[in-house]
């Protein structure tokens, strides 16, 4: 076996494949550096766990990143849902992946290429996402390099981001999909089949496999609705009476995730991910299957090998909460600002000087504390402002109430009890502080 096989560079480190590969194929033995644009404090394991601009080097840059580790084996994960700011299908697909054609090329190493791509026909490609995935595939097949494009089906994994998320939280919740929706053909794969794919790609010359796509999926077809139903056994929701939910509100909350894209968070639920449920994943895994030995489990293996922890059950249920949580936070504050400074205003300031609060200062500080509300839910609307936007709500609400039983302790007895009730807005502001991770 040539060494050099054995070292691997890993691009989109941070991923639900990317990190899982990383981890898995360095208990293997390999020596796996893993590259991302940005990790969390839990993936960096290492001095092999690199944060790099992968988008903004150019391939001069990532042929030195090959040589100073000597690498024999890339494994590209890099991928983006949907178009938006931060996002570009066309960038993270086609433009990408021939710089790091050109850079495999200038390093002078003999490296694989190992593109994680997606499963179905060029035809049927119908979104950004997907005709740029192929168009990236076309790249790498003319590029004369030697090569291996896996097309994982519906990945199946410990961990859960985006879709597979998604559909954990339909089977851990009193709703389904639709008749038509449930049918779609949607053949999933393990993540441990997809390591063991790798390990044997790397334990081989780069000659070896060469050239070659295959389809990584469970033989036996199966559909979305199957999918879920296996993972609703596991969370003991089988027999669970459901809502329906039909197709245009499935479309509304794509709607919806696109605009908030717009602000910087990635939902899963968005439309390019509808488009892409509705297609299906289907697929023939034989030449994967004669070609490394690699039996794939089935869905019934991958998600029925163990009981859902609570762990797996309170993520399940909160994940399609959150979103809730953060526009509820996001209304409270700017809608109550608003109501203070536009509609309120002169029964706000009565309160003050009702309580003998200095005229001059009265309208400062109606009109001050009305605008720090609404800036904060613009803070908190924002992906990347969101935590100091929750933190300063925290402070501020804390603030408010001791503030008010110094100055205004009567308040603490009106009837409907708006003091009691800024409580549980502390405590909601502070689960969606906890919760804001994705990875």
């Amino acid at each position: 076996m040539n060494a050099d096989i054995r070292k691997i560079l890993v691009l989109g480190a941070s991923g639900l494949i990317g990190r899982f590969l990383t981890d898995d194929l360095r208990g293997r033995g390999f020596r796996v550096v893993g590259v991302a644009r940005r990790l969390s404090a839990s993936q960096k394991a290492g001095a092999l766990d690199l944060e790099l601009p992968l988008m903004s080097m150019d391939a001069a840059a990532m042929a030195r990143l090959l040589r100073d580790h000597g690498i024999g084996l890339v494994v590209n994960c890099v991928g983006v849902l949907q178009d938006g700011p931060g996002s570009d299908t066309a960038a993270v697909h086609r433009e990408f992946v021939a710089r790091l054609l050109q850079a495999i090329r200038e390093s002078r190493l003999a490296i694989r290429l190992v593109h994680i791509s997606i499963p179905g026909a060029a035809e049927t490609d119908a979104t950004a996402f997907s005709t740029t995935k192929r168009e990236a595939e076309r790249l790498i097949a003319d590029s004369g390099l030697p090569y291996t494009i896996l097309r994982p089906g519906f990945v199946v994994a410990l961990a859960a981001y985006g879709g597979s998320a998604m559909l954990r939280s339909v089977a851990a919740l009193p709703i389904d999909l639709s008749p038509a929706e449930r049918l779609t053909p949607f053949q999933p794969v393990a993540m441990e089949d997809i390591a063991a794919t790798i390990a044997w790609l790397a334990a081989r010359d780069p000659g070896a496999a060469n050239a070659v796509t295959w389809d990584l999926m469970q033989e036996q077809p199966v559909t979305l609705g199957d999918v879920i139903d296996q993972f609703r056994e596991v969370f003991g929701t089988g027999k669970w009476w459901r809502i329906v939910m039909p197709a245009f509100l499935l479309d509304l909350g794509a709607r919806l995730g696109d605009l908030t894209s717009l602000l910087g968070w990635k939902p899963p639920m968005r439309t390019t991910a509808i488009a892409e449920l509705r297609r299906g994943v289907s697929g023939s895994p034989a030449g994967w299957m004669a070609a490394t030995g690699i039996i794939p489990k089935t869905i019934g293996q991958m998600a029925g090998k163990r009981v859902a922890t609570i762990q797996d059950k309170w993520f399940a249920r909160l994940f399609p909460i959150k979103a809730l949580m953060i526009a509820s936070l996001v209304l409270f504050w700017v809608v109550s600002g608003f109501i203070v400074l536009v509609i309120s205003y002169d029964a706000a300031a009565g309160i003050l000087r009702s309580h003998g609060f200095p005229p001059a200062l009265v309208a400062p500080i109606t009109v001050g504390t009305s605008l720090m509300d609404m800036t904060i839910g613009v803070l908190i609307a924002f992906r990347r402002t969101s935590a100091f936007g929750l933190v300063a709500g925290i402070i501020a609400l804390l603030g408010y109430l001791v503030g008010a039983a110094i100055l205004t302790p009567d308040l603490w007895i009106e009837p409907l009890g708006a003091l009691v009730k800024t409580g549980p807005a502390v405590v909601l502001m502070l689960v969606a502080l906890l919760t804001l991770d994705n990875r």
